[in-house]
């Protein structure tokens, strides 16, 4: 048993690229310890290659800032870590793109420029702003709406083939806040002839907790105990990394067989009731199981 062990470190370098090529870039970093031949292997441009999608090149030039990652005196390597690391704007800095580190499955997040906002080009509704700490020149900041609609719309030939995605907005909710509380957000995702799905949500995080005042005019009309209900139970967003909310919108998979059109979705037209202080950074839809 252990001469058989010992029989792929006498492979040809060559051999062991081509192994490498059909695991994941997380278990070929793994598999680069094992010996110097294997690590020699692991630099291969034809084991990154085949982590890199066809289309990198094209996305990359779709980047004002980063074209400098494709070069003749690049490694495919370095490429992949350049485009895994951090994700880079692409298509007038409405959109970024990033490799997820371990799959190497395509991150899409499109901004709030490259969302339909209701109103969103209306001052009295809607302005945008720049935040430091988005990765996007701009934001929108939801300023007083009754009718909140937002839709976004990608298509799964831009993703990856036989992937799970889920999507999920990307936003804050600022101190002084009014008109989340009341009443639920519904998202959801359609694919055309596909997968359909809706699911109400709490867009504050703690709605007890959370600085802030309720529209104390709306809510004299209001049986709290019938707000209490309503909103009882409903999925509440995380903290990111980056400092961020995000909330989960649901899943689908491309299967890349066929091209088809993903309609993202977060509305609340039902209640009436006029809300502010939502900032949207965007709607992001990475592999279902991607950190």
């Amino acid at each position: 048993m252990e001469e058989k062990s010992m029989e792929c470190f006498s492979l040809p370098e060559g051999c062991i690229a081509s192994i490498l090529s059909r695991t994941t870039p997380i278990d070929t970093c793994k598999l680069s310890l094992v010996s110097t031949t294997f690590y020699s292997a692991s630099l291969s441009d034809s084991v990154w290659n085949t982590f890199l999608p066809n289309d990198y090149t094209n996305i990359i030039s779709r980047s004002l800032s980063h074209t400098s990652l494709f070069s003749n005196s690049s490694s495919k390597k370095s490429i992949f870590q350049a485009l895994s690391k951090r994700p880079i704007m692409i298509d007038n800095s409405t959109k970024s793109f990033q490799l997820d580190r371990k799959s190497g499955k395509k991150c899409y997040m499109l901004g709030a420029r490259a969302l339909t906002i209701v109103w969103g080009d209306t001052d009295y509704y809607w302005r945008w702003i720049n935040k430091p700490e988005s990765r996007f020149p701009e934001v929108a900041e939801l300023c007083n709406v009754c009718w909140l609609e937002i839709h976004g719309v990608l298509n799964t030939n831009a993703l990856s083939p036989n992937t799970h995605y889920a999507a999920y907005l990307v936003f804050k909710v600022i101190d002084n806040a009014r008109g989340f509380r009341e009443y639920p957000v519904e998202l959801s995702i359609d694919t055309f002839g596909g997968h359909n799905s809706k699911k109400n949500v709490c867009l504050t995080p703690n709605a007890e907790t959370l600085p802030g005042y309720y529209d104390e005019e709306w809510i004299m009309e209001m049986d709290e105990m019938e707000m209490h209900e309503r909103m009882q139970g409903l999925p509440l967003p995380n903290v990111r990394s980056d400092g961020w909310l995000e909330i989960e919108m649901g899943n689908f998979f491309s299967s890349g067989l066929e091209d088809e059109e993903v309609q993202l979705s977060v509305m609340e037209i039902n209640g009436g009731n006029w809300k502010s202080g939502l900032i949207i950074e965007g709607i992001e839809v990475r592999p279902k199981d991607a950190n």
